[in-house]
């Protein structure tokens, strides 16, 4: 398994925070790799003070369940009980966020990590981390839940 590297961490970081600079937000941003564990966590001047460990919950999710947070929204609640759930195993160090701004990092065809925005709306964190990774050439098209093999659209 591959993992994300600190410097590639470093640059989704500041570009995620060039982008919420044009929208005028101060967002945290986190990138964890494939196993969910930090490589780096940034919040800058005039980020509400929650925002990381928001963002590192939504990197988190992404990267341990293997797909984005939004495609994960349907699941959550249709079975609230389990997701609730999760969060409570022992090996989960986080608690598992389906939603906006979490975005699994893909690069050919592997999964590398996870990356979170917090501090903007839902619909500006999802914009800042679909726009980022897109633009660095990672991949966003993840399989749909029980669907082998067929690439699932933003809206799962």
């Amino acid at each position: 398994m591959s993992n994300i590297t600190l410097a590639a961490a470093e640059e989704i970081i500041d570009a995620a925070h060039e982008r919420a600079r044009e929208l005028g937000k101060a967002v945290s941003v986190a990138v964890v790799d494939a196993g969910g564990f930090p490589v780096a966590i940034r919040r800058p001047d005039g980020a509400r003070p929650l925002t990381p460990d928001i963002a590192r919950a939504k990197a988190y999710t992404a990267a341990v369940m293997q797909r984005p947070g939004r495609m994960l929204k349907k699941w959550q609640e249709s079975q609230p009980v389990f997701f609730a759930q999760l969060s409570q195993l022992p090996g989960a160090a986080m608690p598992i966020l389906a939603t906006e701004g979490s975005m699994t990092i893909k690069k050919d065809g592997e999964i590398i990590g996870g990356l979170g925005i917090a501090g903007g709306t839902a619909d500006e964190d999802q914009a800042i981390a679909e726009d980022v990774l897109k633009s660095l050439g990672y991949e966003l098209e993840f399989a749909a839940w029980g669907v082998s093999g067929e690439p699932a659209g933003k809206e799962a």
